[in-house]
């Protein structure tokens, strides 16, 4: 299933795309993509709905955050080693963890703010993990059985906050509008194999990044096993599991970073596709 948010920001209504294309509304039957909602037993109560009876919403809506309420947004830093390469950092021989504020959340198409006093805004594609029953201390093989599905992120980044201001990523990663997820959830049954998918990026229509999942350091189970080691991951909680080479700060002979007034588009195979206006911070 492609499950989705869509409506004006804090009154999202959950929804479905059909197989026709059409996005239907689960307002009868869930009260939102969050949470509980998401565990294995309400995903299968919602794949026997009869989706042509429920209502169809425009397809002129905002689409929404794919998933509402996140407990935690927990990020994989330098999971490519092409990308650790161009950052100047060693590969890492263990999984690089840190927080990305869940005040960044938005919308997959909504715009990204420039914030102030800044001037080094940076694009990552990434593949996103939505948990959907509480995992801790789960072995790798079982890992993948607390995941409810996957989506695009896009983990935008502030590489002067990130680097120059005390040593701190989450400085850098949680700008309001940072966190673009979604269009969709996609439900893991479609995913045949999350370690085989393509993912890019563009600015302006030049296309900066072009990866596969397949070069990850540290696999989809991996990480959600590595990661409740040391906390429990709750329904709903979102993992960034990383980003593929090509980021503005990687760019030769100078690095590239973002203004306002740019396009960015980016897609990961079966999960849709985001598109972001980046503007400037009004006060």
């Amino acid at each position: 299933m492609k499950l989705m948010r869509v409506g004006t920001k804090g009154q999202e209504k959950p929804a479905v795309m059909a197989d026709d294309g059409s996005i239907r509304d689960l307002s009868q039957i869930i009260t939102d993509i969050a949470g509980d909602t998401l565990s294995d037993t309400v995903l299968e109560q919602l794949r026997q709905v009869d989706l042509q009876s429920l209502p169809e919403l425009s397809s002129d809506e905002r689409i929404g955050p794919c998933v509402g309420h996140v407990g935690k947004f927990i990020c994989v830093g330098l999971n490519y080693v092409d990308h650790a390469e161009e950052s100047g950092l060693p590969v890492p021989e263990e999984p690089v963890l840190f927080m990305k504020a869940t005040s960044a959340i938005v919308g997959s198409n909504d715009n990204v703010i420039i914030p102030k006093n800044t001037n080094k805004v940076d694009w990552e594609v990434e593949l996103g993990i939505v948990i959907g029953t509480e995992a801790s201390y789960v072995s790798r093989e079982n890992a993948l059985s607390h995941v409810a599905g996957y989506c695009v992120v896009n983990d935008i980044s502030e590489r002067g906050f990130q680097i120059e201001r005390g040593g701190q990523w989450v400085k850098g990663k949680s700008c309001d509008t940072f966190g673009p997820i979604g269009p969709w959830l996609v439900t893991r049954d479609e995913i045949e194999d999350p370690q085989n998918l393509n993912l890019w990026l563009e600015v302006d229509n030049h296309r900066y990044q072009d990866g596969n999942t397949g070069t990850m350091i540290f696999c989809v189970d991996e990480i959600v096993s590595y990661i409740s080691q040391f906390m429990s991951l709750q329904p709903g909680d979102i993992i960034s599991t990383g980003t593929p080479p090509g980021v503005g700060l990687g760019q030769k002979p100078e690095p590239i970073y973002l203004k306002a007034g740019q396009v960015m588009k980016l897609g990961i195979d079966g999960l849709g596709e985001q598109q972001q206006l980046t503007v400037s911070h009004q006060n």
